[in-house]
């Protein structure tokens, strides 16, 4: 079946707003299932042209099997950047939907701002594309659930940019937390610190957007606050505005607490407890500075394994703009940013890190058992895979059906941080429970023109 036309595309976007449920049937009903031939070249196209997406770009340019065919940006220095480089093949775009209804694109990167990952993602599986997105995947619950179930509705695949994953470190401490050494573990603690102090990210004193700078579309569907800058710069600083992403929270999180996920094989939580704020930072951003989460795992949350206690287990996270202290991984004491993840076991306690991780027994708990062999194959990159998934349409390991796992605890804290009280959550339904005014604030509210597609909320 063909694709659907760019004029076909548009049309159906516009007469709702520019979304969904019109573009979702003209789109789907077009969608040409594509058979790869191992001669095919892979079309891949970049929505958001800043450092990430151009580092993910380049991770998948540099394979002989891709070809670059689409840059799109609202800054026009940043797309033409992009273009430049592949300057025989790439077209510069301004409206990442004018993009999504070109033929000459299979698949796209969306390395835009956290606040319009949900939407750009969910109009990629309609138009037909694969898609790469990079994390934090969403922002609200609902937009976690309607990502994961639009690319299931229209057969796309996708990954989730969590590079950490692939790393053969994460690989041995699964293994090590998989084959019981530890014992059970009934808590694991989870950091990511850095010190800002005293200015922050500073203050601005230029508020007017650049020559041909799109802000009302750079803003989208969350608010269209001032423009400021810094917050353009790049994603560090935009981890300081809330409405844009959410804080360092949706930021880091999902690289660090996707090791004890992965490893234990942890669903949804059942309470989510969160605090924090931004107490001692001045500068020209609003997000919190301290942020500390309780993420409590039932039984109806867990899959039984040597190392998951039937009765559940607590997750901690706790994240500090203000002072940069790493406990044993700390280090040498310059400030700098440091992480780290603690797995309590009741024969003994391992940490670690991106690049490394010890072992510290409980007395002479852990004496004659042996360090598991390598079982968990290497990745051959992330981007590599996602490329190889999209031949064989198979889903990769950090598809939005694993990530969303990861995603869910994430952006549940940060309605607990904004509601002020926990959460608690039904792992089999997908829904809050016995609090309504957090279940309607976990759907959101898109600005005009922008709505959010709730038909894609059930699965």
């Amino acid at each position: 079946m063909s694709r659907s036309t760019r004029r076909e595309f548009i049309r159906n976007t516009a007469a709702l707003g520019a979304v969904g449920v019109a573009a979702a049937k003209a789109a789907s009903a077009q969608t040409r299932r594509k058979r790869w031939s191992p001669n095919d070249r892979i079309h891949v196209g970049l929505i958001g042209c800043g450092g990430m997406g151009r580092a993910n770009l380049g991770a998948c340019a540099s394979h002989p099997d891709v070809v670059v065919t689409g840059a799109c940006d609202v800054w026009p220095e940043r797309r033409e950047a992009v273009v430049a480089e592949h300057p025989t093949t790439c077209k510069p775009y301004a409206d990442y939907r004018d993009m999504l209804a070109a033929d000459d694109i299979d698949a796209v990167i969306i390395a835009t701002l956290p606040h319009w990952h949900a939407l750009q993602a969910i109009h990629a599986c309609e138009a037909g594309k694969d898609l790469y997105i990079q994390k934090p995947m969403t922002l609200h619950l609902g937009e976690s659930l309607a990502v994961r179930n639009a690319v299931k509705k229209h057969g796309r695949i996708s990954q989730v940019g969590t590079q950490i994953h692939a790393s053969e470190n994460y690989r041995r401490v699964v293994e090590l937390i998989r084959s019981g050494n530890l014992g059970k573990v009934g808590v694991v603690r989870t950091f990511h610190v850095m010190n800002q102090m005293p200015g922050g990210i500073g203050h601005s004193t230029d508020n007017t957007p650049p020559k041909g700078f799109d802000w009302d579309m750079w803003c989208g569907p969350a608010e269209l606050g001032a423009y400021n800058s810094i917050l353009v710069q790049n994603a560090y600083n935009h981890s300081s505005w809330m409405a844009y992403s959410g804080g360092w929270t949706p930021g880091m999180a999902p690289h660090i607490i996707d090791l004890p996920i992965w490893a234990l094989e942890l669903g949804y939580p059942s309470e989510i407890t969160s605090a924090g704020g931004r107490y001692l930072l001045e500068d020209d951003g609003d997000a919190y500075d301290t942020h500390d989460v309780l993420w409590r795992y039932t039984p109806e949350g867990l899959t039984p394994g040597a190392a998951v206690p039937k009765g559940g287990l607590t997750m901690q996270w706790w994240t500090s703009l203000t002072n940069s202290y790493g406990f044993d991984l700390h280090g040498d004491p310059e400030p700098r940013r440091r992480l780290g993840i603690y797995f309590h076991g009741s024969n003994g306690t391992l940490y670690s890190d991106y690049g490394m991780h010890k072992v510290m027994p409980e007395g002479t708990r852990m004496d004659g058992l042996v360090t598991p062999e390598p079982s968990i194959p290497p990745s051959p990159g992330h981007e590599r895979e996602w490329l190889d998934c999209i031949r064989t349409r198979t889903q990769p390991s950090c598809s939005v059906f694993y990530h969303v796992k990861l995603d869910v605890p994430v952006v549940l804290s940060l309605l607990s941080l904004k509601l002020g009280r926990t959460i608690r959550f039904d792992p089999k339904t997908e829904q809050i429970v016995e609090d309504k005014k957090a279940a309607q604030a976990a759907i959101p509210e898109y600005r005009d023109p922008w709505r959010f597609p709730k038909e894609y909320l059930r699965a």
